[in-house]
């Protein structure tokens, strides 16, 4: 993964540069918000993948790729400070979340203004294609998160149901990613395509890396071990967890789940089990599995230095471990 690792460092400052450029634009009350989420830290990868799919596509316009890589971070930055709402987190990357900073309301109306503001990024280009794959990622987005939270304490979730509700909270805005450098390029649907079904198929497995990360010791990932279990989301570490058990065990921790009864110490009795059984390891092997789709989807786009480290980003996904 050298040569990723090496594009991430030589990228980030500009990226960085450019975000802040647009963050001295929002409305000053805002600002100090936008600043909190977006000084977390964080290796970029949303840019990095519009800029690695718009060069490998022949996109020569380095202003272009920058601006929507970093309206992309924005994007996701405002969904973060609205989900730590939601969920109540109280950490984002090791650090306070913002909303116990600077409290919900303003919090909340700061990510609608980075959601507008990175809109209007977009939009400034005068691309009507480039202003839909946003606005459907967006909507996309909000979708997931909507079937979250109609999913909360459903331990008896069923598989398509998890990868639907990850597809929009998670991989959408990762396809955008993509697909916004390929656009940018000028390509054809084909190759068009093809950088989608890649940044999806990479959300996807990008997203079960993380819900299996959830259950590892805090020190490692700067958020409290068992977060999913205490916030009622189910992800496949916890149902299969529950498939494993004795049906009569297994239904009696289903309802402390639904109703919300876990101690913190059955928290961390199940986050602990969930390790040993290695439930959170064949998490990552059912990553592995969409990882494979989007390493195939890569073989559409032509073979360069951008693709190739396109294709490391997906052994970083599966190895990564915060």
């Amino acid at each position: 993964m050298r040569e990723l690792m090496q594009s991430i460092a030589r990228e980030q400052p500009r990226i960085n540069a450019e975000i802040a450029r647009h963050l001295a634009l929002l409305p000053p009350i805002a600002r100090p918000v936008a600043e909190h989420v977006l000084s977390a830290g964080g290796k970029r990868l949303r840019p990095l993948l519009t800029l690695l799919t718009g060069r490998a596509l022949g996109c020569a316009r380095d202003d272009l790729l920058y601006t929507l890589g970093a309206a992309v971070e924005m994007l996701h930055a405002a969904t973060l400070l609205h989900d730590d709402i939601l969920d109540n987190s109280s950490l984002r990357r090791g650090r306070a979340a913002a909303h116990t900073v600077y409290g919900s309301t303003p919090v909340i109306l700061a990510g609608d203004a980075l959601l507008a503001k990175a809109l209007l990024m977009v939009s400034s280009f005068g691309d009507a294609r480039l202003t839909a794959c946003i606005s459907e990622a967006v909507m996309r987005t909000a979708e997931g998160e909507m079937a979250e939270f109609a999913n909360l304490r459903n331990g008896a979730m069923r598989h398509n149901e998890y990868i639907e509700i990850i597809t929009g909270k998670t991989a959408w805005m990762l396809r955008a990613s993509c697909e916004l450098g390929a656009l940018s390029a000028g390509a054809d649907a084909s190759a068009a395509g093809a950088a989608a079904e890649f940044g999806l198929e990479l959300g996807i497995a990008f997203q079960m890396v993380d819900d299996a990360l959830d259950f590892s010791p805090s020190r490692h990932t700067g958020k409290p071990t068992g977060g999913d279990v205490r916030e009622g989301k189910a992800t496949p570490p916890l149902l299969l967890y529950f498939a494993a058990l004795p049906e009569k065990e297994a239904a009696a921790l289903r309802g402390k789940f639904a109703s919300g009864s876990f101690t913190e110490e059955e928290i961390a009795a199940v986050s602990e089990a969930i390790l040993l059984r290695g439930h959170a390891e064949a998490t990552r092997e059912m990553a592995s599995v969409h990882l494979e789709k989007a390493l195939s989807a890569l073989g559409a786009l032509p073979d360069c230095p951008e693709r190739r480290i396109l294709e490391e980003m997906t052994q970083y996904i599966q190895r990564r471990d915060l």
